[in-house]
């Protein structure tokens, strides 16, 4: 539906200007005034149109006005709508207005041209008059904008870009906008309401108006730093509409890490300190920065790195660093599991270690010595409490 914001003054005020009127009362001004802006409008064949009004009284007592629009050409449907709702009387009270609109329902293949009609609020005492001028035009053909508030976002590759977007449709006539984007290889795109979650494909927009959508566009995470650009395409009947926005991808470091030679396991004892080779590796795009290590153990081992801070890992390099791992005395012989964690300001990684446990040869001995004492004790007491 074509929305017309119409305002007029009547002949007698033809040259004072609506604001005025609807603020402040003008000097030697008195009596009933129908009002608009635009008194002369162009409208489309096959659509129906809104024009506003306003019923103004000046000085005059309330009065009870019937309302008509009059010179309507056959085959045209006029109503006259107050609060929404079609209205055939209205009261202003004294220095007070009533706003009023004018819908026209105007049938397709009318032949154009221009038509007058009238409106008319008339009274006991008083009668007011609004001509209005209906020109009947040719479609015009749709015509969309799109524009993007922040065209350009900084960001990782780990970012999710969110772009806000307002279509408008310049036409006069509502479009169904759908609107899609072109970004470079495993870019994710997808588009929301400005002011939620729900992804849409298009959205409907009256003739006149504009909306708010929103762009989100997920990077892959292996993406390198740099600055890739992203199309944005809206369409409508034969129109078309784009816009560029652009991501700017800062680097990010990527830690991992891993034994020696790839080895993700070691060798301990119990109740004795061995050491574990651990590489710290950077293979992302920028620097790690103060990388903190620490580990997660079995109750009661003790876990200690050398160096326990790596200040500074440059893209594509890598440190060793030590391991001080010392089980607890009383661990049973066999495989255990070490969690080694790594953190940086932006970035953090972790890996499992399996430990494989071994006892002291001294507890074997002593236990071969304990578990012989045993058996020649109960020997003893057998050949001894036997004979009996």
């Amino acid at each position: 539906m074509h929305r017309f914001i119409i305002g007029a003054l009547t002949a007698p005020l033809a040259l004072l200007a609506p604001a005025a009127l609807a603020q402040d009362k003008p000097r030697d001004v008195k009596g009933l005034y129908l009002l608009t802006d635009y008194p002369a409008v162009s409208v489309r064949p096959g659509s129906t149109s809104s024009l506003g009004l306003k019923l103004q009284n000046y000085g005059s007592p309330p009065e009870r006005l019937a309302l008509e629009v009059g010179g309507v050409p056959a085959g045209w449907t006029a109503t006259l709508l107050g609060g929404g709702q079609p209205v055939a009387a209205a009261m202003p009270a004294t220095d007070g207005s009533v706003s009023l609109q004018l819908r026209l329902d105007i049938p397709a293949g009318t032949d154009t041209g221009t038509h007058t009609l009238t409106v008319n609020a008339e009274g006991q005492n008083t009668r007011a008059s609004l001509p209005i001028a209906v020109t009947l035009a040719k479609e015009l053909p749709a015509k969309l904008k799109v524009d993007s508030k922040l065209p350009a976002l900084r960001g990782s590759a780990k970012s999710s870009f969110e772009y806000q977007l307002t279509i408008k449709n310049d036409s006069g006539r509502n479009l169904l906008v759908s609107f899609s984007a072109n970004a470079p290889r495993n870019f994710d795109t997808s588009f929301t309401e400005a002011y939620g979650s729900q992804e849409l494909s298009s959205i409907p927009i009256e003739a006149g108006q504009s909306k708010d959508i929103k762009l989100k566009v997920r990077p892959p995470s292996t993406v390198g730093a740099g600055t890739y650009p992203v199309s944005v395409r809206v369409t409508a009947e034969d129109a078309t509409a784009t816009a560029e926005v652009a991501l700017e991808i800062v680097g990010q470091p990527q830690l991992r890490l891993s034994g020696r030679d790839g080895l993700m396991s070691a060798r301990a004892e119990a109740g004795a300190q061995s050491t574990v080779a651990v590489i710290v590796s950077n293979s992302g795009s920028a620097p790690a920065e103060e990388i903190e290590l620490s580990a997660s153990a079995p109750n009661g081992w003790k876990v200690e790195f050398e160096p326990k801070t790596v200040d500074r890992l440059a893209p594509g390099a890598h440190k060793e660093v030590q391991a001080q791992l010392t089980p607890v005395g009383k661990a049973l012989a066999g495989d255990y599991m070490m969690t080694v964690r790594a953190n940086s300001r932006s970035e953090n990684a972790s890996a499992d270690f399996r430990v494989t446990v071994s006892t002291s040869t001294l507890w074997g001995v002593a236990g071969a010595g304990i578990i012989g004492a045993a058996l020649l004790a109960m020997v003893g007491a057998v050949a001894r409490f036997g004979r009996r």
